[in-house]
């Protein structure tokens, strides 16, 4: 690597990479071999953060006078050219996470990530994420509209599909009009720098504000906290931990500012004793491929297995047991996240949580950690709910057995909100009274509930839901995937009363400019045919 190469990468600021205002650098870690990687990052000042805002809002501002169609035509050039880019970003990613290139980057997240840009292209082409509605007796009308520059806090996980200047958060909030401040995860920096640079090659292109998109790799934390409280910014994305983002949420919330989190989630999956009986294997192949994908280091992996104690569930564990032990584990992202296994299945052994196989020690020349399994009784959760809902971020999962379905409701009761929640129950419908009973109490406690298959898989689907109940997300009503729901995290909700027609917004014209948007006219839903 030329010395160049080698040099503090710069930061992205109104349409120029210039060199950041800073003091310190950091670098990413090669998480196969546990070694930091050459390329330095600057951690900014606020200085970079106050200028990345000022031209943010000068952004937002010509943003709200062009036409959507340009918008869209950046979201869909800037897919093209993801698409184009793959193998860098494939490489760049790998060495930054240990993930897979094939399949799960190059055949899974890298197209997951250019498609949402093109859905979101398309709900910011037709407007149909904005609830257009229009009472002529009134004549009142109104419709979601841009609120201005965003900041988006990309997570460790999903490099592609959720990161800070190429994922959902960010195609929502540029589809709803408003420009990006990301700020990229410190485990893939080099990662986060490709995409930037070619999404400011698209935004000349398309003819886009130059800072329409501005890339930031870290900052401290109270520069951090005073971004996401600041004045001209609309509102924030942030995937992360949980201590983390309630900091900055703390922040946001003390300005008055709306700030969306994704948090933490164990994910339960609730298996009756007739499943079991009807198809143990199955099951258990399902579970063990679902948390260990990815080495566990997915939002929705299934950390929480509840079971009501017979035969058929000591079978159950026992074979789970043998397949961690015989699988190898995954390399895990970061030194922090193999710290953090270990920290969080040393609480839940010390709450009581008996140890069946894995724990111990990351390795020391990779980060990884053994697969771990754990089982406690229903019984102890319930005099510790809050313990054994700890988090195990990785290649670990906790078993609770209950003495029936009763004391298992009772344990569903105590639990925190969740992305997900899914019961595994007969096929031929002989336990419906009991698998009632655990939806009934299942339900309110997810964002997403699933029957018989296992949470991992987040589809790319109008009607997904990728939220949930604090502390999965701090607000139930929205979700971070699924166009065009998404945009509306990033939208205000504007009521023009008595303007004039021509000072209205396109989607709220006497005629539907794309004639695919449903707009809500004097209470009727109508979609007009311009073909």
């Amino acid at each position: 690597m030329s010395t160049a190469e080698k040099a503090v990468r710069p930061v992205l600021i109104d349409g120029e990479w210039r060199q950041a205002q800073h003091e310190h650098t950091f670098k990413a870690t090669d998480p196969n071999k546990n070694e930091l990687l050459p390329v330095e990052f600057p951690v900014s000042r606020w200085e970079d953060c106050d200028a990345a805002l000022a031209a943010a809002t000068d952004a937002a501002r010509e943003l709200r006078q062009l036409p959507k169609e340009k918008i869209a035509a950046f979201l869909e050039c800037y897919a093209d050219r993801i698409d184009a880019a793959k193998d860098s970003l494939v490489a760049a990613a790998f060495a930054e996470t240990g993930l897979a290139k094939n399949p799960r980057l190059a055949d899974v997240e890298l197209p997951r990530t250019s498609n949402q840009l093109r859905a979101a292209a398309d709900a910011c082409r037709t407007g149909n994420w904005a609830m257009a509605t229009i009472d002529t007796k009134t004549g009142i009308r109104s419709c979601y509209e841009s609120l201005g520059p965003v900041c988006v806090f990309g997570p460790n996980n999903f490099p592609f599909a959720f990161g800070s200047i190429s994922g959902g958060d960010f195609a929502a909030a540029i589809a709803a009009g408003n420009p990006v401040i990301g700020k990229a995860n410190s485990s893939h920096p080099e990662t986060t720098y490709l995409f930037a640079k070619e999404a400011l090659e698209a935004l000349k292109e398309s003819g886009l504000p130059k800072a329409t998109v501005q890339l930031i790799y870290r900052t401290n934390h109270a520069d951090g906290e005073r971004m996401v409280a600041d004045p001209r910014n609309g509102a924030t994305g942030y995937t992360g931990s949980r201590n983390a983002g309630l900091q900055l949420k703390t922040a946001a919330d003390r300005a008055g500012k709306p700030i969306y989190l994704e948090l933490s989630s164990v994910n339960p999956v609730v298996i009756t004793p007739k499943a079991l009986e009807e198809r143990m294997e199955q099951i258990v192949t399902e579970f063990t491929g679902s948390v260990l994908m990815g080495t566990g280091q997915f939002c929705t992996n299934p950390g929480l297995v509840m079971l009501q104690k017979s035969d058929v569930s000591d079978a159950f564990i026992k074979t789970v047991s043998e397949k961690f032990e015989t699988t190898a584990s995954g390399t895990l992202l970061s030194p922090a996240v193999a710290k953090s296994l270990a920290s969080s299945v040393e609480k839940l052994c010390d709450f009581g949580a008996n140890l069946i196989t894995g724990g111990g020690e990351p390795e020391p020349d990779r980060c990884a950690y053994a697969n771990t399994l754990l089982v406690t009784s229903a019984e102890s959760f319930l005099k510790n709910p809050e313990g054994f809902q700890t988090e195990a971020f990785g290649n670990a999962a906790l078993i609770v057995i209950g003495d029936d379905i009763a004391e298992l409701c009772a344990a569903i009761r105590q639990l925190e909100g969740n992305l997900t929640g899914c019961i595994y129950s007969a096929t031929d419908g002989s336990d419906d009274q009991a698998c009632q009973a655990l939806s009934d109490e299942l339900t309110p406690k997810v964002g997403r509930l699933l029957n018989d298959k296992m949470p991992t898989g987040v589809a790319v689907s109008p009607a997904m839901n990728h939220g949930g109940p604090y502390p999965a997300t701090g607000h139930p009503g929205f979700t971070a995937v699924g166009v065009p729901a998404s945009l509306l995290r990033f939208g205000k909700l504007t009521s023009f009363d008595n303007i004039r027609p021509h000072r209205l917004p396109d989607l709220l014209g006497d005629k539907n400019p794309t004639g695919n948007t449903w707009r809500m006219i004097d209470g009727t839903w109508t979609c007009e045919d311009v073909s």
